[in-house]
């Protein structure tokens, strides 16, 4: 299922935090994080793909992140 960015993390003050736990290859983020840019996640810089859609599949209540796509593809 694809997701709006902003629908999966909230933006304050520079920083980013999940607003569901999400996992990301092998990192799991949980909604009480928050990191900045530069912060990379199994080699991804999340702040790269800001705006962009997310391609993720919920399992067991967790998102698993499978893709990022530039809207409309």
């Amino acid at each position: 299922m694809k997701y709006k960015f902003n629908d999966l993390f909230d933006e304050s003050d520079g920083t980013l935090m999940p607003k569901k736990t999400i996992k990301l290859k092998s990192v799991t983020l949980s909604p009480s994080i928050t990191f900045k840019k530069g912060v990379s996640f199994s080699g991804i810089d999340i702040f790269d793909f800001k705006d962009m859609d997310i391609e993720a599949e919920d399992v067991g209540g967790t998102l698993v992140i499978k893709g990022f796509y530039k809207h409309g593809q």
